[in-house]
Parts: structure tokens; C-alpha cells; sequence
């Protein structure tokens, strides 16, 4: 009865089946590793200590700026150069701009240093001059739509829409490091900038977004199962029928129709 399930047609489904149960369990593996990842940053963020309680280490020595490093003290010297503003920026529920100041290293490299958020419309202070020493929290550089980071094209000049180094490139003429501090204390009319949690880290909506699409796709494959089970069944089912002789019963309706039917064949004509 079975024997179908070594036709070519069916081959083809065999094939089907055995390769997409591995691939939504590979998915499904892959997706519940990411879940995974974030609880073990989470805690580890959790055990973390202090960034104010731990010592700063020089700038080369954290890049480039990962989850490991993301958030801790860096040191720099240099000389403050160009200053930006960064619209479009929350702190403490209101909205304003970072305050951007670029800080060029004796290397010739640029630094993008977070000096502070000021309200909208506010002026932002001058940066110190002469040769300084900053100490700031890492962070990566932004990329658009992540986090809520906008572009936002099209600025004025003076402002930019995010703190990244490919965005700052075309702004200035030497190179700028791909990374960012925020300092921990601002100049009067500022408000310091909190560091932000390293890019898919932490117990957030996408972490628990990946822990459901591990359920999804484990359900994929179990649905697999169940189908071709469940064509093997019908198969099977068709061709019992079809021994045993078994067909559907002609249509009443359509049978009482061909019997009020008058026939179509001539009476005799009646005696004159």
C-alpha cells in the first residue's frame, strides 16, 4: 500500500521534509544562542562595577569598542577643536542636543567628546582651550535607526544627526576614531550625558523578540512533521479507496431530474 512513498513525486517531499526540519532547528538553536548572549551580558552588567569606582585606561587600549569594553573610563589629552550639536536628544525627559566637541589628539586623530545636553534653543559654552585631559565613558559609534538614532538629513550646518565617525569624516579634515566618550560632569548650562547599554545587550524587547522566534521556529518544524504525516495518510487513504471499489454515490437530485425529463421521441400520430 506504501508503495507510492518511492515515486518520484514523493521524493521530492522526502527531500523537502529532510531538509527543513535541520534548518528550523538550526534557526531555532541559532535564535535561543542570541537569547542566550543577552542574559549572560545582562548579569554581567549586573556584577559590573561602578564605571565612576574604576580606573581609566588610555583610549587605544579599549579599541575598538565592543560589549567588553563599551561604557568604561577611557583617558585622552589633546586640544578641543571643532564643536557640533546633536539635536533630537533626550535626558531626563526633556528634549535638547549633546553638545559635541571634537578633541584632537597629538596623533592627528579626532576624539568626538559628549561635553553635556543643553535644552532647546540654549547656546552651547565654548570649550576650554589650551591642551586637555578628558576622562569619559566609551561608547560605539551610533548607526542610523538604531535605538531611535536618526540622521536626520538635511541639518543645518553646525549640527549633525549622529555621533559617528562616518557621519563627522566629511565634516572635518583629519580622521576621526570610531567610538565616542560622554563625560561624567559638565560646564555650567549643561546637564552630563549617561552612557548608554551596548547594542544588543541586556534583557530588552529584542532579547525576548529572539527567545520567541526560537519557539517559532521550532514550531515550524514540528508542523513539517505533522504535514507530511498527514499527506502520507491521505495517500493512502485514496488508494484503499480505490481497491476497494469505493466510489461517491450518483446525485439524487440529478437522478429525479432525468426521470420527470419528458422523452424527446416523437409520438405516433393519432388515427384520423
Amino acid at each position: 500500500m506504501y508503495r507510492f512513498l518511492l515515486t518520484p513525486r514523493w521524493w521530492g517531499i522526502h527531500v523537502f521534509v529532510l531538509l527543513a526540519i535541520p534548518v528550523c532547528i538550526f534557526m531555532g538553536s541559532w535564535q535561543l544562542g542570541r537569547f542566550e548572549d543577552r542574559v549572560q551580558s545582562h548579569n554581567a552588567a549586573e556584577k559590573a562595577p561602578d564605571p565612576a569606582t574604576r580606573k581609566a585606561e588610555p583610549l587605544a587600549s579599549l579599541l575598538p569598542v565592543d560589549q567588553r569594553t563599551s561604557g568604561r573610563p577611557a583617558a585622552a589629552r589633546g586640544r578641543y577643536a571643532e564643536q557640533f550639536l546633536v539635536p533630537g536628544r533626550e535626558v531626563d525627559g526633556k528634549t535638547g542636543s549633546y553638545v559635541l566637541t571634537l578633541l584632537r589628539t597629538d596623533g592627528g586623530k579626532v576624539l568626538p567628546v559628549v561635553r553635556g545636553w543643553i535644552p532647546k534653543g540654549t547656546k552651547a559654552p565654548a570649550p576650554p582651550a589650551g591642551e586637555v585631559s578628558v576622562t569619559g565613558e566609551l561608547q560605539a559609534s551610533e548607526n542610523a535607526g538604531s535605538d531611535g538614532v536618526n540622521a536626520a538629513g538635511g541639518l543645518p550646518p553646525g549640527q549633525v544627526g549622529m555621533i559617528s565617525a562616518a557621519a563627522l569624516v566629511n565634516l572635518v579634515p583629519y580622521p576621526v576614531y570610531d567610538a565616542w566618550v560622554t563625560l561624567p560632569s559638565a560646564d555650567a548650562g549643561m546637564t552630563p550625558v549617561p552612557a548608554a547599554a551596548p547594542q544588543n545587550s541586556g534583557l530588552d524587547l529584542k532579547a525576548f523578540q529572539n527567545l520567541g522566534y526560537t519557539g517559532e521556529w521550532f514550531v515550524f518544524a514540528g508542523f513539517v512533521v505533522f504535514m507530511w504525516f498527514r499527506l502520507v495518510r491521505r495517500e493512502a487513504e485514496a488508494l484503499e479507496d480505490a481497491e476497494l471499489g469505493l466510489a461517491p454515490e450518483p446525485d439524487a437530485t440529478s437522478a429525479d431530474t432525468t426521470a420527470d425529463t419528458p422523452s424527446e421521441t416523437p409520438s405516433a400520430p393519432l388515427p384520423g
